[in-house]
């Protein structure tokens, strides 16, 4: 049950995989319809993107479950179907999963505001987050993914709802932004109380993903490896998002991220990967650095 935290205890930097909304886009697939009902309705895309991200050199790849809570899921009236798509997008990238690599369980935020700033009761949100960590663990994933968090909050409770539905890793990020006071999630959480807390609610690897490209993520895990000998997790966009006449565009290609990235791997970073607007050419250049520095 410990394999990836074996592994990074020897100090190797695992590769996880890049954006699944931006896969599902290319293969036409629309986002604003339920992704997490794709698992079942359209099992062999959501296969070969998992499949074409190890190609690229994914150690680790994620489900496509990250709305997979009820809270989420009950906006596309799929709320009873929490363990029904949640064990599939386990059993899904399990299937082509090579030996030697891992399956993550995804898990995105409930979109409450949770205690003490909004109505929805922690304890609610516990029994939530339990429930989809205890499906994906009854699929097979290898380790617990929490991401894109930006209350504390909800973090500290989905890592603790995680650690009592399994005795899997459990990895927490957030998402930061850069700010003229440092880095600061919306909800205005410092780096500092992110690793205070995360790791007091028993999180084995903590970090950041998401955001506005490379350079936060940089800030974040600069600040975060002085305070914490916790593995890091540095998962950063393709830059920030601009919308045109054919769709999203990101700025951040592969050739302008890979000195950051390779600025990134320099410090304590347990695990390196994409978010969104990246793909497999983004963890192939990934790949190719963790080779060629480590």
């Amino acid at each position: 049950m410990n394999n990836i935290l074996n592994i990074l205890k020897k100090g190797i930097t695992l590769l996880a995989d890049g954006a699944m909304g931006t896969e599902l886009q290319r293969r036409n697939l629309s986002i604003n319809s339920c992704p997490e009902d794709y698992n079942v309705t359209h099992s062999e895309i959501i296969q070969k993107i998992h499949a074409d991200y190890f190609s690229a050199g994914s150690d680790v790849i994620e489900t496509n479950s990250f709305g997979g809570n009820r809270i989420r899921l009950k906006m596309h009236g799929k709320e009873s179907k929490v363990q029904e798509l949640n064990k599939k997008a386990a059993e899904i990238a399990k299937k082509v999963c090579p030996p030697g690599k891992f399956v993550a369980g995804s898990i995105g935020p409930t979109g409450e505001i949770v205690e003490p700033l909004g109505t929805v009761s922690i304890d609610y949100v516990y029994d939530v987050f339990k429930e989809q960590a205890s499906a994906l663990v009854e699929g097979g994933v290898d380790i617990l993914f929490i991401e894109t968090m930006m209350s504390i909050e909800e973090a500290e409770t989905a890592v603790k709802a995680a650690k009592e539905a399994t005795n899997l890793p459990v990895s927490c990020t957030m998402t930061f932004n850069l700010t003229d006071g440092g880095v600061h999630t919306s909800w205005g959480v410092d780096a500092a109380t992110a690793v205070q807390r995360l790791t007091e609610a028993g999180a084995d690897l903590i970090g950041s993903n998401c955001g506005e490209g490379i350079a936060v993520i940089l800030a974040v895990i600069q600040e975060m490896q002085a305070l914490t000998e916790v593995p890091l997790v540095g998962q950063p966009n393709a830059g920030k998002p601009r919308l045109t006449e054919k769709g999203m565009v990101y700025d951040e290609t592969p050739e302008y991220l890979e000195p950051k990235i390779r600025e990134l791997v320099g410090f304590n970073l347990g695990i390196l990967g994409g978010c969104c607007g990246t793909n497999p050419d983004y963890i192939k250049m990934m790949r190719r650095v963790l080779d060629e520095v480590l």
